[in-house]
């Protein structure tokens, strides 16, 4: 609802240019235009504020509201549905069919509505980042199931949830179609009235219950940078970088991220916000509950004067109790820090893997997503926000739990036998174990050793790196691997158990990365969350390509310019049309400009016989070098 106040203001990020490689960008751009088709508007769907349902008001017996939240939200649907109604009135069809059916009676009127352009939307980030972060109560609900406007039994809760899903983004719809509009004045009014009457309810709601656009250009600003970008000839020596560009982030002021993105992310600090919140509440809850089980162990302890058969098992129940309380707390903030860095990252990566995309660089890509389904992609971006959201809530509630298990066995190991006065037992213990896993690492190392230096042929040039693969020795290196055959059977299992360990370990701890398959090669494929990722990038890459954007703006703009020039009678006779300039030359102009600045290109030029195209090749490359 606040995202009224925001206007159509935007505030743009000052990122500095990163250096790209410009001809294979080209060359990707080229081929991208021949294989892609241009559309016109991504339909998306929005939400707005979301408030608690009757089952949260049920939990508050002190809070007596003259507003039932839920009832307001049904109703809402009648002056939601006007608005829609009245702003699709006002949108043109831009083609509409006069045949035989009744569509005609219309006219151009009643052209569908779009609340949010989740392809290629890069104006009112930031009010579209508030609209979608003042959702995230509702989001909540919806997440955990609390909103379910109707009853039915359990094997058709899907279909509920998705209706009262859309009951939602119906009520919120005009939220983000009267920003969105092109009607400035009529969307204005009737979104500032919209608002003003949930505002109104929500604040009377709180003070009862204090506890419970103008024109979208078609060629950006930083798409037409980065295109210039391209054309300029790249410099000799890059310049120095400092340690946060180098080492973190670089700010890229020819790249700029889309408000699905910002939203997304908005939305996901929010919900993950109220989640650490609805956690921390829960486990206050279960620590007054382990309190009082803590002491009627206590009493039954005492009253057994400890001589009980049972009383070193309790003592160790209470023990294990007070430990896991206090990690469980402990572990809060870097699972929380956990997830917050990766919604950085996932930013961070998606502008890295956008451009390698437009330089034409898939090697990052598995085998098998080089060429996506193009209805899966569809598909993708429509999943990738919700989808992103949810993974970071489970990812943090995943990381959590394996925190709090890593911060059990620390204080089992290292701190509970300093507290019990068995520190030199612990010490043993973990000495004798770094030696061994030592003594393991060193003959894993001495084997490698020993087959450089004995069983390997001299380099064939005082310039090679290492040794060729090509045995020496060769009696030697039977006998070496028959003794040591059975040495490693018992290492094997040793390095079955540490691969199975560390899968396990990197599993959940990369779980909320969506941009990053937790799955073997050759299996990704099985990862939904990262084949959303993947679909979502290759839209991006065919709807939102700098160069093929620039691309159809000239062509748009040329076929612009033709049409007044033919509208204009005698318009050949127009002075102010300036002296006549060969297309021919204008071309064969333009392109040895380019030529230049893309030294790159010149020898991937086919050759024609009869001309002197190796004297015109080297001059080319004289005049990039000078």
């Amino acid at each position: 609802m606040f995202a009224f106040s925001f206007g159509c203001c935007e505030e743009n990020w000052a990122e500095r240019q990163n250096t790209r490689s410009s001809h294979q960008e080209a060359r990707e751009a080229q081929r991208t235009i021949q294989r892609s088709k241009l559309s016109t508007r991504s339909a998306g769907f929005s939400t707005k504020m979301l408030f608690p349902t009757a089952r949260t008001r049920q939990l508050n017996g002190t809070c007596a509201s003259s507003v039932n939240m839920e009832l307001f939200l049904h109703y809402s649907l009648i002056p939601s549905l006007v608005i829609i109604l009245v702003l699709s009135f006002l949108q043109r069809r831009e083609h509409h069919r006069q045949r035989d059916d009744t569509s005609y009676l219309l006219g151009n009127h009643f052209g569908l509505i779009i609340p949010l352009d989740f392809v290629g939307t890069f104006s009112n980030r930031w009010s579209y980042g508030v609209a979608f972060g003042a959702t995230a109560n509702k989001v909540m609900f919806l997440f955990s199931e609390g909103y379910q406007p109707l009853q039915v039994p359990q094997w058709a809760q899907a279909f509920v949830l998705l209706i009262g899903g859309i009951e939602v983004g119906l009520c919120h719809f005009p939220f983000f179609a009267c920003l969105s509009s092109e009607f400035r004045l009529v969307s204005s009014i009737l979104g500032f009235s919209y608002s003003l009457i949930w505002f109104a309810v929500t604040m009377l709601y709180i003070i009862e219950c204090p506890h419970g656009e103008e024109e979208k250009p078609f060629l950006e600003v930083h798409q037409a940078e980065h295109v210039k970008q391209l054309l300029r000839k790249c410099p000799l020596q890059e310049r120095e970088k400092s340690w946060f560009q180098t080492r973190i982030y670089e700010w890229d002021s020819c790249f700029q991220f889309p408000s699905r993105m910002i939203g997304t992310t908005v939305l996901a600090f929010i919900c993950l916000y109220l989640f650490i919140v609805i956690e921390f509440c829960v486990f206050v809850y279960v620590r007054d509950e382990l309190d009082v089980f803590e002491r009627e162990l206590e009493d039954y302890i005492s009253s057994m004067n400890q001589t009980g058969t049972l009383t070193p098992v309790l003592l160790q129940v209470k023990e294990l109790i007070n430990v896991t309380k206090g990690v469980w707390l402990v572990t809060i903030l870097p699972a929380s820090l956990t997830c917050v860095s990766y919604l950085f990252h996932i930013l961070a990566c998606y502008r890295k893997h956008m451009k390698r995309l437009w330089a034409g660089d898939k090697q990052f890509l598995p085998l098998k997503f080089h060429s996506p389904s193009s209805s899966e992609s569809v598909v993708a971006i429509a999943r990738y926000s919700g989808w992103q959201i949810a993974y970071i809530l489970w990812g943090y509630l995943i990381i959590h739990v394996m925190q709090s298990l890593c911060g059990v066995v620390i204080m089992y190991s290292l701190v509970l036998p300093v507290i019990h006065n068995q520190a030199m037992a612990m010490l043993r213990g973990l000495g004798i174990g770094t030696l061994t896993i030592s003594i393991v690492l060193g003959l894993m190392v001495m084997q490698v050793w020993i087959a450089a230096s004995f069983f390997l042929q001299p380099k064939m040039g005082p310039a090679d790196k290492q040794k060729p693969l090509a045995l020496n020795n060769r009696r030697a290196f039977h006998n070496f691997s028959y003794f040591l055959f059975f040495y490693n059977v018992l290492l094997g299992l040793g390095a079955c158990l540490s691969r199975l360990l560390i899968s396990c370990i990197l599993g959940t701890w990369l779980i909320a990365r969506i941009d990053r398959t937790i799955l073997q090669s050759g299996y990704e494929g099985a990862d939904l969350g990262f084949s959303a990722w993947i679909g979502m990038l290759y839209v991006d890459h065919y709807h939102a390509n700098p160069v093929l954007v620039s691309f159809c703006h000239i062509l748009i703009t040329s076929h612009r310019e033709r049409r007044q020039q033919q509208a204009i009678k005698y318009w050949y006779l127009n002075p102010s049309a300036g002296p006549r300039i060969s297309v021919r030359s204008r071309t064969r102009w333009l392109l040895l400009q380019t030529l230049i600045n893309n030294p790159g290109l010149i020898k991937l030029r086919k050759s024609r016989s009869g001309h002197s195209s190796q004297e015109f090749t080297q001059i080319l490359l004289t005049c990039s070098e000078s």
